[in-house]
C-alpha cells in the first residue's frame, strides 16, 4: 500500500516530537505523519524497569530506547540551557538563535507540566565551587539546568502526546527499512511493505536508529562526517560525598585533561540520590543512570558517568562499531553489566560476590555482575578514569574510597553527522535531519531545538 503526505517525520524522540508540535501549530491541517519503530508513550515498558527480570532479555524493539519520547523518555530529564554542551547546533547557526530555540522548547515543556525551578552556575556558591575546582585543574562548565525527574519527564511527554494525537497522525511499531528519492519528494519503505511518499522528510532517527540511518544516507550519496565515541564507566558512591556540589549545581559537568596521556575525561549525567540502570543499545547492554524528583523514589547514592573522549583519524571510520565492541566485552564476561569496587581495580583484583558483600556502598543496579573492568576496557581509558577519580577526590573527598563502585561499560555513541545548512537541510532538497541520531545534538534541550528549527523551515515552504 502506498500513501502520500505533505511531511513525514521519521522518529518520535525529542527532535521528532517538537518538530511535529511546531509544524502542526504553524500549519493546522497539514497532512503530517510521524512514525516510530517503538510504541506510544503509554505502552513503553522495559521488563527490567518494571521488575519482571533482572537482566536484559533482548526484546526485538527496546522500549527503553524506542517509542514516543525516544531515549530521553526514561532519562532523569536534565534540561540544560547552554550551547557549551549537549550538541553542536552552533556549527549551523549562531549561539543566540540556539538559545532562543532552547528557551522556546522549555516553554512548551512548562505548558505541559515541567517545573520552573532552575539550577544556576551564576550563584556565588557555584562560582566559588568553580574556582576551587580550577585549583585542581578541573573545569566546571557553566549552564543553567532544570531537573525534570524521570517520573515527571514521562508525565510531560504524556501531556504533549495527548495534545498532539488528535491533530496529526502517529504510526507506532512501524520500522522503516529504506529511504529513496522519488519524483517531487521521498519514498519511505516500511518493514511490512507499505510505502510512504512525502514532499518533505524530516529524519530524527534517535540513537537507536543512528547506525541504520548512516547506511541509508550513504546509499543516497550523502557525505557523512564521523563523530567521536566516549567510553567509560558509571560511578556510584554515597550521596553525601557529592552533596556539597549537587546541592549547588545539580548537573555538575567537570572536565579534566589527564597528565599521563593528555586525554579529556569528563563527568556526565550526574544523578543525586539516583539509581544505576541497564540500557540496551541495538542488542548491547550498556549502563546509564536515573534520578527521580519524588523524594520517596530516591536512593542513598549518587551516580555519574566518567567518559573518555576518543576521536579517530583515517583510515579508521567506524567509531560506532568500536564503542559497541568494547561494551560487548563486558556483556561477554558478565552476561550484561559488570561492576567492580574501585579499590579492587587499583589493586588488580577481580571483585567477586564475597568482596561485593563486604562493600559499604550497596549497588542500586542489583543485576550487575561483579567482575574485572581491566579485562573489558582498554588500558588507556582505565588509566585516564583512575587518574580522574583521584583528582575528583580532592574536591569531593571520598570519591576514591575503596568501596566506590564502577559499572561498565558506559558508552556514548555519537552518530555520523551529515552536511547540513542552517535549517538542518541536507544536500538533497526537502530532506532534513535533526536530533541525536543525525549527529547534531546530544541531549534533550538541543534535540528539541533542532526539531523546531527544521520544522520552521519546512513550514515556510508549505505556506
Amino acid at each position: 500500500m502506498r500513501e502520500s503526505f505533505d511531511v513525514v517525520i521519521l522518529g518520535c524522540g525529542e527532535a521528532g516530537i517538537f518538530a511535529a508540535y511546531e509544524l502542526e501549530k504553524r500549519n493546522p491541517g497539514v497532512k503530517l505523519l510521524a512514525i516510530d519503530q517503538g510504541p506510544d508513550i503509554y505502552h513503553r515498558s522495559c521488563p527490567i524497569v518494571s521488575g519482571k527480570v533482572r537482566e536484559c532479555i533482548h526484546c526485538p524493539i527496546c522500549h527503553t530506547m524506542c517509542g514516543f519520547g525516544g531515549a530521553g523518555a526514561f532519562s532523569d530529564g536534565k534540561f540544560n540551557f547552554t550551547t557549551a554542551f549537549g550538541g553542536w547546533l552552533t556549527d549551523f547557526m549562531d549561539p543566540g538563535t540556539v538559545m532562543n530555540l532552547i528557551e522556546y522548547v522549555d516553554s512548551i515543556n512548562v505548558a505541559h507540566g515541567a517545573t520552573e525551578e532552575v539550577y544556576s552556575t551564576e550563584t556565588a556558591e557555584a562560582k566559588a565551587l568553580a574556582r576551587r575546582a580550577l585549583g585542581y585543574d578541573l573545569h566546571l562548565l557553566q549552564a543553567r539546568c532544570k531537573h525534570l525527574g524521570t517520573e515527571k519527564n514521562l508525565m510531560i511527554l504524556q501531556n504533549i502526546y495527548e495534545d498532539l494525537k488528535e491533530k496529526l497522525e502517529f504510526r507506532f511499531n512501524a520500522s522503516a527499512t529504506n529511504i529513496e528519492k522519488a519524483d517531487g519528494g521521498y519514498l519511505i519503505t516500511l518493514k511490512n511493505g507499505d510505502e510512504l511518499f512525502c514532499k518533505y522528510l524530516l529524519a530524527a532517527p534517535g540513537r537507536s536508529g543512528a547506525e541504520w540511518f548512516s547506511d541509508v544516507c550513504k546509499n543516497l550519496g550523502l557525505h557523512l562526517l564521523n563523530n567521536q565515541v566516549d567510553v567509560g564507566v558509571r560511578v556510584e558512591l554515597p550521596a553525601t560525598v557529592f552533596e556539597h556540589i549537587t546541592n549547588v549545581v545539580y548537573e555538575s559537568k567537570l572536565i579534566y585533561r589527564t597528565k599521563q596521556y593528555g586525554d579529556q575525561v569528563r563527568t556526565f549525567c550526574m544523578n543525586p540520590y539516583g539509581h544505576v540502570v541497564a540500557e540496551n543499545v541495538e542488542g548491547i547492554n550498556t549502563v546509564n543512570g536515573h534520578s527521580y524528583a519524588d523524594p520517596a523514589l530516591r536512593s542513598e547514592n549518587t551516580n555519574f558517568a566518567l567518559l573518555v573522549s576518543n576521536r579517530f583519524t583515517q583510515p579508521f571510520n567506524e567509531p560506532y562499531r568500536y564503542g559497541k565492541h568494547i561494551a560487548s566485552l563486558s556483556n561477554l564476561l558478565a552476561g550484561g553489566v559488570l561492576v567492580q569496587r574501585f579499590g579492587d581495580l587499583v589493586d588488580g583484583k577481580r571483585t567477586n560476590e564475597h568482596r561485593m558483600k563486604q562493600s559499604t556502598v550497596r549497588p542500586t543496579l542489583t543485576a550487575a555482575v561483579p567482575g574485572d573492568l581491566s579485562l573489558t576496557l582498554p588500558k588507556r581509558q582505565l588509566d585516564n578514569i583512575i587518574e580522574m577519580i583521584y583528582q575528583l577526590d580532592k574536591i569531593a573527598p571520598g570519591t576514591a574510597n575503596y568501596d566506590t563502585l564502577l559499572y561498565g561499560a558506559e558508552v556514548k555513541f555519537y552518530s555520523a553527522r551529515l552536511e547540513l545548512d542552517e535549517n538542518l537541510e541536507t544536500k538533497l532538497p526537502g530532506f532534513f535531519a535533526a536530533g541525536d541520531g543525525a549527529g547534531v545534538t546530544r541531549g534533550l534541550a538541543q534535540a528539541g531545538a533542532s526539531g523546531v528549527q527544521a520544522a520552521r523551515a519546512i513550514s515556510e515552504r508549505l505556506k
